[in-house]
């Protein structure tokens, strides 16, 4: 549950990355679409890596690195 959740933030946060460019060619600066995009945009990424902290910290997410 924990990791579809994670990945859904994350296509999110690629669909919000693709909105705020196309709002950027077409309204070429003149509206506030951009900035809101951008502003979804962190606020789904400090959604996601707040989600990994907790994932990490209650044991649902483990690293396999060996070092």
């Amino acid at each position: 549950m924990l990791k579809a959740a994670i990945v859904i933030l994350l296509l999110a946060t690629v669909a919000s990355l693709f909105s705020g460019l196309f709002f950027l060619v077409k309204d070429e600066g003149q509206t506030s679409r951009v900035l809101n995009a951008l502003t979804i945009r962190v606020s789904l990424t400090a959604a996601t890596v707040a989600l990994l902290a907790y994932g990490f910290y209650s044991g649902q997410l483990v690293s396999q690195v060996s070092w």
